[in-house]
């Protein structure tokens, strides 16, 4: 028994150096291997068309009497209206808007010389918030319809909007990550390593801008990854 003892004792000591020994020789690998990696990015591009537009139609008329102008104001925005729906636009995508009053007899500031032409100056706007882009757009290129019934209005505020962005996302990030991995992989090779696992990665900012000044309803997406990835012998 006492054989056996003074067999083992020494065999569990050697064993346990053993382990001892692997233990640090991985440590050490682990520690070399983590400093050789390579950070890369990846871009995922695409162009979509805005499916949200918000369109104001603003006008102003002026005179002396205020209850003729407001009578005015609401049968030009019947007029619009009839216009928009008419054309496709959805009552509920439409709201009319209170008018703005403007007394220029009460403006202290006012220097005019001789005075105002004019008392009051009330101007209406008409806002259309829809997700018909393409109905929209039709209707821009007959404004002269509003203007030849009298109707002087202005519209430089319009804005598209692209609001499907979550649709798209999953297949962007897994297309910027594809283009990462690539140039990944053709760092590693021109070092004569082989790529391994991902050490880390980061999702960058999506952005959505203008795809060209002229064409605003087209949309750019655009989303960078960076990813770190191990390199191996």
């Amino acid at each position: 028994m006492n054989l056996i003892k003074r067999i083992i004792a020494p065999l569990i000591l050697a064993i346990g150096i053993l382990g001892m020994g692997l233990a640090i020789k991985a440590g050490i690998d682990n520690f070399a291997f983590s400093d050789r990696v390579v950070s890369v990015r990846g871009l995922a591009e695409r162009t979509v068309m805005a499916d949200q537009v918000t369109w104001p139609v603003s006008y102003a008329i002026t005179g002396d009497d205020l209850p003729s102008l407001y009578d005015l104001s609401k049968a030009n925005n019947e007029t619009v209206l009839a216009f928009l729906t008419s054309n496709g636009i959805p009552r509920k995508d439409i709201s009319i808007n209170p008018p703005d009053v403007y007394d220029q007899s009460a403006d202290q500031y006012n220097n005019s010389g001789n005075g105002p032409t004019f008392k009051f100056k009330l101007t209406s706007t008409i806002t259309v918030l829809t997700t018909h882009v393409d109905k929209v757009r039709a209707l821009l290129n007959r404004q002269a319809e509003l203007l030849a019934k009298g109707i002087a209005f202005t519209n430089n505020n319009i804005t598209y909007d692209y609001t499907r962005l979550n649709t798209i996302k999953p297949e962007m990030i897994a297309e910027a990550t594809k283009n990462a991995r690539e140039a990944a992989d053709r760092f590693a090779a021109d070092s004569d390593s082989k790529l391994g696992k991902i050490k880390s990665a980061e999702q960058g900012y999506f952005s959505i801008d203008d795809a060209d000044p002229t064409t605003p309803y087209l949309k750019n997406v655009r989303v960078v990854t960076n990813v770190t990835f191990y390199l191996e012998d």
